[in-house]
């Protein structure tokens, strides 16, 4: 597929000045954070990969099974996200813990006032290359800290930089220990002794976060129907 003209555009224009490079302190996650949602992914608006070069898994904004999404401010944050989906020889699965699959994202909650979206949606892009689509697969999100507030722009090439910015400071964020869950290196989760470690993390240093709970068993009864957690199974 041929990359949008606004994406090489956007590639030379800088982020939003002033814009912190890292969120959180070293020591982990702060209250509210983590917090969990999870869900079949859906289709969403078609542009991610059309015109902002950024594929998107985007999930129902649901009070019903997100209690705390309805007065959660809109913006842009980041963490973790499991996806389940069927190995194939373009996607070999890297992980026997119920399928599941652990990768760091970035996501926005809101409107995006750019587009002028009359209808709240949950767009997560995982920071990871998929060969295919995988709408229908169960993901569940670890959402470990807030990156920014959404706003308009005077361009798309200007959205473009301050997403990919975005992506930079996800990354940079859950690099860190007390941000990286542990069963990412160490498999143990309490429902299998594999690792569902991402290959990208060779070479980095064991994490502390309990992603315990992006790794059990899906159960399309058992949505999250919890606020943020204060620990112990996990907490997006």
């Amino acid at each position: 597929m041929a990359t949008p003209a606004s994406v090489i555009a956007a590639a030379a224009a800088p982020p939003t000045p002033g814009r912190p490079s890292i969120i959180g302190p070293a020591s982990g996650p702060e209250p509210p954070f983590p917090l969990r949602m999870e869900g079949r992914v859906i289709s969403g608006f078609g542009r991610g990969s059309k015109e902002l070069g950024i594929p998107t898994a985007n999930l129902p904004v649901d009070a019903s099974a997100t209690p705390w999404i309805s007065d959660f401010k809109s913006g842009v944050y980041f963490g973790w996200a499991s996806l389940q989906l069927p190995a194939s020889p373009a996607t070999p699965s890297t992980t026997t813990n119920n399928g599941f699959t652990v990768y760091p994202m970035v996501m926005s909650i809101g409107y995006n006032p750019f587009y002028r979206n009359t209808v709240r949606s949950a767009e997560v892009h995982v920071l990871h290359s998929f060969a295919a689509d995988f709408y229908g697969a169960p993901m569940r999100l670890l959402i470990a800290g807030f990156i920014r507030e959404e706003k308009d722009y005077a361009g798309l090439e200007a959205l473009i930089a301050d997403i990919n910015f975005d992506c930079e400071v996800a990354r940079a964020s859950v690099a860190r220990p007390a941000w990286t869950p542990r069963e990412l290196f160490s498999g143990s989760s309490s429902n299998s002794s594999s690792s569902s470690a991402d290959p990208s993390k060779d070479g980095q240093e064991g994490g502390t976060l309990d992603g315990a709970w992006l790794l059990r068993p899906w159960s399309e009864k058992a949505q999250e129907t919890t606020a943020p957690a204060t620990g112990g199974d996990g907490t997006a």
